[in-house]
């Protein structure tokens, strides 16, 4: 995959006009979108997870799994150098907070608690995160991904 690839970071007042209010807030301000009611959470399509602020390619629907927490949960993003990991104590307790390499988005956390073969659960909010159906990555620009889902793009 082509990890040399730059996604830029919009401007603050380009993020405005860009984002709705709840995007801009769980993306630059660190804030959660309530459970169960999010856009991602029950998505079963074939694709991949981009940062809504710059287009980073972050997760794959391979990877997604039902961790009946209200959130859309992945087992592992696309690259490891498309995230970045720091420690939150906005709770009083230590979690670690997932964000974009690149745009530095807030995109939600990760905890030890998930399925094989990581056994992590990367808890992410679906307002950080826009969603590419696989018959679209071509025509978005990351056909580096088809190959994911094998030739015909459905795996």
């Amino acid at each position: 995959m082509d990890s040399t690839r730059k996604f830029q970071k919009p401007s603050d007042e380009e993020l405005r006009k860009k984002l709705t209010p709840e995007q801009y807030r769980v993306t630059q301000h660190e804030a959660t979108e309530r459970p169960f009611t999010n856009e991602y959470n029950d998505n079963h399509r074939a694709g991949i997870y981009v940062d809504v602020v710059s287009g980073e390619p972050l997760f794959s629907s391979l990877d997604k799994f039902d961790a009946h927490c209200g959130w859309p949960s992945f087992t592992k993003p696309l690259d490891e150098k498309g995230v970045t990991r720091k420690v939150d104590y906005k709770l009083g307790v230590p979690r670690t907070e997932v964000r974009s390499a690149q745009a530095d988005s807030h995109l939600g956390h990760v905890f030890d608690d998930g399925p094989g073969p990581t056994g992590l659960r990367y808890c992410m909010n679906s307002a950080a995160m826009r969603f590419v159906p696989v018959e679209k990555l071509e025509e978005e620009g990351y056909g580096e991904w088809l190959k994911l889902f094998g030739e015909d793009g459905k795996n």
